[in-house]
């Protein structure tokens, strides 16, 4: 078995090996545990112990799935698969989510993608443009926000049903993201 990179994390931020997670787990009976119910009785354990204890209840409970050979990389609890793509931009959040807006509505690729109705809210936070994507998946993107007055994009489709429909996604989406940023 691989050396899962989320082990080393996990250990560092719990101050727990992966030996005591493992003890842990069997202790609660984690194989016989759905995702939510093995990370509400993580988080538990975990806080008051650590910051963002449901952070680290999530992340500590899929490093513990893919231990198990319950799911893979990329692989959400439903047994769908996510993929992101960012970019750091020299954009503020709203300029950079205006002219994504504007390149999406011409792009082939994106609008060859796209099959749903399109929102787009915001907040200081974040400004997010989302819709459906025709292979039934979820396609967010988002605008955010950092230090210096400038914004990333992210790009993340969700709901797709196979690692190789993923690793797809990954490229097209890098492909589209560098294409729109070349000619902004």
């Amino acid at each position: 078995m691989t050396t899962n990179p989320r082990i080393g994390p996990v250990e560092r931020a719990t101050g727990r090996t992966w030996a005591d997670w493992m003890r842990f787990m069997d202790g609660i009976g984690a194989r016989d545990l759905d995702h939510k119910a093995i990370a509400l009785r993580v988080y538990e354990e975990l806080e008051g112990t650590v910051e963002q204890p449901g952070w680290w209840a999530q992340s500590v409970t899929v490093a513990y799935e893919q231990h198990i050979g319950r799911r893979i990389p990329g692989q959400r609890s439903d047994g769908t698969f996510q993929t992101s793509v960012s970019r750091s931009t020299s954009f503020g959040m709203q300029e950079l989510m205006d002219r994504w807006q504007e390149f999406a509505t011409g792009d082939e690729a994106v609008q060859g993608i796209v099959d749903g109705d399109l929102r787009v809210s915001g907040t200081e936070r974040r400004i997010t443009w989302r819709t459906k994507a025709a292979d039934g998946s979820s396609v967010v993107v988002t605008s955010e926000p950092k230090k210096n007055g400038t914004a990333s994009l992210v790009v993340t489709q969700v709901g797709l049903q196979t690692l190789e429909s993923n690793d797809e996604a990954r490229e097209r989406w890098a492909s589209i993201v560098s294409r729109f940023l070349d000619g902004a």
